[in-house]
């Protein structure tokens, strides 16, 4: 990991530490594009060639019936299904609470206003199973799906060497209703949840993280289809903020948590001191060799970075800039920080909070923006699965209290249509 000084770095030199996940050539929009063509014109012969082609099975079926999901769920061990339970729990609770009925509104008297929750209907959820299999975020996706009461929930998940899902994928179908698997990865599987094939249908959302083509897939979708996204979510990363009240140990532990999850995934350390950042750095190099996905955390890393700056106050600065999907406060000063949070998916807050307490089981959502999308997304929550629909009613009072002003302002607008519907009623 490179060490940057925040004061040697110029504007165009920080807007450049800040990008990822570009592409300048259009290889990956080439690729993604040709797989969605593909799924459009010819449904699931083509998810069958690319199950073949890209997860290395053939395919006899595209789906995982419920008698099939049952069976590789027993493979679950109590250990396993207990603390599944406790993550399932939490992140029910957690998202329980935001379903909550608006109040009616009389904006003035005789005419009201508000706003009702319905579900969407038909919603995707994209379930990552590469290098890494990700039950929680089964969780993370299928719950506030349950909750907001869509009437059909999709299921994809890449297919593995034999066929089938991990059991723990299983396990959270099972338990959250879930009758059918079907076994489409990458961007395909998003092409066939926008396009819909002869075994799979079309949904009017798709949610989920992935890879930079999993991502590119639904950003193209959700601009040539009527099938809208969660947010862009491609891969992960972390930055974290510390003084020296932190503890290098747990710091170099955030960082190569981030770093495992791909390849392609970052992990930043702003901090306020030279000396600190070589402490964490040789933790990281000692914990490293510990890992199972070693090579995976360090090639990570090698596209990761660290900035040293001289106030926490330049550090937020820096991290607004970034907008990062995870945002640690590594710092005992952390209470003075948060109201200078701008831009951030999910912050972890103190020394004994790591990240990995949200992505699993402290009940918040995992899925969030990533690639400074948190500038202008939020994470996936109920809200992301329902529509907000506007009512009004005018009763004979509220016409005559707001009848001249419409009038007023559909003359102004030059609009004789729009006020003779009121005036007509006003007569």
């Amino acid at each position: 990991m490179k060490v940057n000084k925040y004061n040697d770095l110029s504007i165009n030199q920080i807007k450049q530490l800040v990008q990822r996940n570009v592409d300048p050539a259009n290889e990956v929009r080439e690729v993604v594009e040709s797989i969605i063509g593909e799924v459009k014109d010819r449904g699931d012969a083509a998810l069958l060639d690319y199950a073949l082609k890209f997860d290395k099975v053939k395919l006899g079926k595209l789906y995982l019936d419920k008698a099939e999901i049952a069976e590789l769920a027993d493979g679950v061990n109590d250990r396993q299904r207990a603390a599944l339970n406790v993550a399932y729990n939490n992140i029910n609770k957690f998202h329980s609470a935001q379903l909550k009925a608006e109040d009616r509104i009389e904006t003035m008297p005789g005419v009201t206003c508000w706003r009702e929750i319905r579900p969407i209907e038909r919603v995707g959820l994209y379930i990552p199973g590469g290098s890494a299999v990700l039950p929680s975020t089964f969780l993370m996706l299928g719950i506030p799906a349950r909750l907001a009461g869509c009437r059909e929930i999709v299921v994809c998940s890449p297919p593995q060497q034999n066929g089938k899902v991990n059991p723990f994928i299983a396990w959270v179908a099972l338990k959250l209703g879930i009758e059918k698997i079907y076994l489409a990865g990458g961007a395909q599987a998003i092409a066939s949840m926008a396009y819909g094939t002869e075994t799979i249908t079309k949904v009017d959302k798709i949610f989920g993280p992935g890879n930079q083509y999993v991502t590119k897939a639904k950003t193209i979708i959700q601009s040539t289809t009527t099938t809208a996204i969660d947010m862009p979510a491609g891969p992960s990363e972390v930055l974290v903020i510390a003084d020296e009240t932190a503890v290098p140990a747990y710091v170099a532990a955030d960082l190569l948590a981030q770093a495992e999850h791909g390849t392609d995934s970052q992990a930043v350390l702003v901090c306020t001191s030279e000396n600190f950042a070589n402490e964490v750095l040789a933790a990281v190099d000692q914990q490293l060799q510990k890992l199972s996905r070693a090579a995976i955390a360090e090639k990570a890393l090698e596209g990761s970075y660290v900035v040293v700056v001289d106030s926490l106050e330049k550090a937020m600065d820096f991290s607004n800039e970034y907008a990062p999907e995870h945002l640690i406060l590594a710092t005992a000063k952390w209470q003075s920080l948060t109201g200078s949070i701008v831009s951030a998916g999910s912050v972890f807050l103190g020394s004994l909070t790591p990240e990995s307490a949200g992505d699993y089981a402290s009940g918040t959502n995992h899925t969030l923006p990533t690639s400074a999308f948190a500038k202008a997304y939020s994470g996936v929550s109920v809200d992301s699965f329902v529509k907000k629909i506007t009512f009004q009613h005018i009763s004979p009072e509220g016409i005559k209290n707001i009848g001249p002003v419409v009038e007023v302002l559909a003359e102004l607008e030059g609009l004789d249509a729009h006020k003779n519907a009121m005036s007509i009623r006003m007569k």
